[in-house]
């Protein structure tokens, strides 16, 4: 009991800051931020650009604290979610939901005063599916969890998308696709580089269940089927020239590292694409942003 409360004393903001999954919140606005800059043709108002991202961000970062909250018996069995703050008690599950209930209030409080209710509820709607049907059931359901369960992060540009319109677009489903698509391969590469650690802690992942093969094959045919999706916005008019030749790059570099992946593994090739997936999901969104802006 003693080392339990010297834990939790040690609790310092960088513990709370971290329950948020700051980099990955970042890369939501970041999509979130291109669905506002395609919603218009010139800028986006400035109070919406500031209070909507905001208002997402904490809604997100409420969803990752869940995710923290849930996965507690889990993060200590793997190594990369071992040291996380709820599971080595640093910060007491009673205090992460708390944490989680007043920013993720906070959020929603800004979306609706200040933004619009629309965007609001697709936010409150992401948080759901995140952290309670894909954390708390979807995961621990089916060996295809993170395609079912994908669509609530790929939600982050429909998100801005209608902070700025108040509507639902067929430019933003079109960003939501993308990400939908891009999520299983990015996923699946990082689980591959962790089989083990999964199969420890009884997640059932597809390289735990169907072998890493199997995930392979599936790991290519989503990133063949994303390279397809990305041209939609050059295809629907949404994007130019610039974008598309921008979209095919990536999307070779892509193909090359699951090829590689498949056929010419290294112990390092699996983490490598999966921060290659990183990179490519970031500068496809920065050249969708460039491209409107210089046609």
């Amino acid at each position: 009991m003693n080392e339990i409360a010297s834990k939790i004393s040690t609790a310092s903001w960088r513990d709370f800051y971290e329950m948020c999954k700051p980099r990955v919140v970042m890369l939501m606005i970041l999509t979130s931020l291109v669905g506002m800059f395609l919603a218009v043709p010139g800028m986006v108002p400035l109070d919406i650009l500031i209070l909507g991202n905001l208002g997402i961000a904490l809604v997100a970062g409420s969803g990752a604290v869940v995710n923290h909250l849930i996965d507690r018996k889990i993060d200590i069995m793997m190594k990369r979610t071992h040291n996380r703050p709820v599971a080595q008690g640093r910060v007491e599950p009673k205090q992460a939901a708390a944490f989680a209930i007043v920013i993720g209030v906070a959020g929603m409080a800004i979306l609706l005063l200040w933004v619009n209710a629309l965007s609001a509820w697709l936010t409150l709607a992401s948080f759901v599916g995140y952290a309670f049907i894909y954390t708390g059931y979807l995961k621990h359901a089916t060996p295809q969890n993170i395609v079912i369960g994908g669509l609530s992060g790929a939600m982050p540009p429909l998100l801005g998308w209608s902070a700025v319109t108040g509507t639902i677009d067929a430019g933003a489903l079109i960003l939501v696709l993308i990400i939908f698509a891009w999520t299983p391969p990015h996923f699946w590469a990082l689980a591959i580089h962790r089989k083990d650690e999964y199969a420890k802690s009884g997640v059932p992942m597809l390289p735990v269940t169907h072998g890493e093969h199997v995930t392979k094959i599936h790991i290519i045919v989503y990133t063949l089927m994303l390279v397809l999706v990305s041209v939609f916005p050059f295809i629907s008019g949404m994007s130019g020239l610039l974008y598309l030749v921008s979209a095919l790059a990536l999307g070779v570099g892509f193909i090359v590292w699951s090829g590689l992946l498949m056929f010419k593994p290294k112990p390092s090739t699996a983490m490598d694409t999966f921060r290659y997936s990183i990179a490519y999901l970031a500068l496809l969104f920065i050249a969708l942003v460039v491209d409107h802006y210089l046609i």
